[in-house]
């Protein structure tokens, strides 16, 4: 009884077609692109930005948590020094900058 019923629908084929698959598809893909890829690529374009505009006596925040001041910035333009105060001074990798900070931001710490 239920053996042939069930071989009976099997024998019908798919309900709804396969152009249903396609839109899903394409509605997924168009989701993924708006919430996910193009606000992380927004937000690597805006550190590119804030990488390539960071110059000496600049005040930045690093990754850790360091504020300092830029001293030096290498000639591969990959590292730079900050001053963390008057007597130390730490070389990071450029990419770990995570904010420019405004002028005099130090000296209100």
């Amino acid at each position: 009884m239920f053996i042939s019923q069930a071989h009976a629908a099997a024998e019908a084929g798919p309900q709804g077609g396969g152009m249903q698959l396609f839109i899903m598809l394409g509605l997924f893909a168009v989701i993924f692109y708006f919430m996910i890829y193009r606000p992380q690529s927004k937000r690597v374009k805006e550190h590119k930005n804030l990488m390539a505009s960071m110059s000496k006596g600049d005040e930045v925040l690093t990754g850790g948590g360091l504020v300092g001041k830029i001293t030096q910035i290498a000639e591969d333009n990959d590292f730079i020094v900050i001053a963390l105060n008057d007597n130390n001074e730490v070389t990071i990798k450029k990419d770990f900058v995570t904010a420019v900070l405004p002028k005099g931001t130090i000296q209100s710490l």
